[in-house]
């Protein structure tokens, strides 16, 4: 087991090229936010900009787009009942991201099913909240893609097979490798834990706290993961997924030391100063 701590994020966040531009940081296809959870998936969607995201793609309720661009101008959005736009945003995007605010009924069981068919093994697949629920549920075939999973306790278990009592480090390890493809798996809990499929090591955030108990968190996690994972391709995959999922945190317990709770878009908006500095190899901690 690794502790995960600043040097890890030190090495993921470079500085940007001169020469650089949008298509270099990562095409990115965000799915949920179906009714009654639409706020979920602009929590993602500000994390992932934030995160430095280079394009955002959003697939929603049409009744959700309004809001979405209320919030974030910089995000682009369409009816995720668009089958035609869906299909050809899929094939177009780096990272596809499904799961905050998706709600558990038959148009979400039929986009989820028309995702896994459609990702492929140039593609990172990540799947959080109500796709982890619905993939368990249909028991759908794992994809080509290389997946990554954001679980709560309760959705691993789901997925797992595991129940509470029964989720300890080496039998989620276990689990994680008994997967048929490479996956990571992100277990939210106190001490938030990342496996990897045939990783001996797993690493594991020594950071956060109960301040983080309020909706949104998750999604907002989910956003960064797939910011970071789109961008930093010097690094490895697991890489950037830890970085992102301790920094998450560690924006999250400076904010404490003032803040009773502390909101997801809080975070967000705190993202690009912490990436600037430790671009700069500045100490933030």
């Amino acid at each position: 087991m690794e502790m995960v701590n600043c040097t890890l994020l030190e090495k993921v966040v470079q500085p940007r090229a001169l020469n650089s531009h949008k298509g270099d940081y990562g095409r990115l296809l965000l799915i949920g936010g179906t009714y009654p959870f639409g706020g979920a998936i602009i929590m993602a969607a500000l994390a992932a900009v934030h995160s430095g995201a280079g394009l955002v793609m959003v697939a929603t309720d049409r009744e959700n787009i309004a809001a979405l661009h209320a919030h974030l101008p910089e995000a682009m959005a369409f009816d995720v009942q668009d089958k035609k736009l869906l299909t050809e945003q899929v094939q177009k995007a780096d990272v596809v991201l499904i799961g905050p605010g998706l709600a558990e009924s038959k148009l979400e069981k039929a986009t989820l099913r028309l995702i896994v068919e459609l990702v492929s093994e140039r593609q990172v697949f990540i799947m959080d909240g109500g796709a982890i629920s619905l993939f368990s549920q249909e028991t759908l075939p794992f994809s080509k893609a290389q997946m990554i999973f954001t679980p709560h306790q309760k959705e691993w278990e789901r997925l797992s097979g595991l129940k509470l009592t029964e989720q300890t480090l080496e039998k989620s390890q276990e689990a994680v490798n008994a997967f048929p493809v490479k996956t990571i798996v992100v277990q939210k809990k106190h001490g938030t834990t990342i496996f990897q499929s045939g990783n001996a090591d797993y690493f594991q955030l020594n950071i956060g706290g109960p301040y983080q108990a309020t909706g949104g968190m998750g999604d907002t996690l989910a956003g960064m993961i797939a910011g970071f994972v789109g961008q930093f391709n010097s690094s490895s995959l697991l890489e950037r997924v830890t970085a992102a999922v301790y920094l998450h945190s560690a924006i999250a317990e400076e904010l404490s030391k003032e803040n009773y709770v502390v909101l997801p878009t809080e975070i967000s908006k705190e993202i690009p100063k912490w990436m600037k500095k430790l671009a700069k190899n500045e100490n933030m901690l």
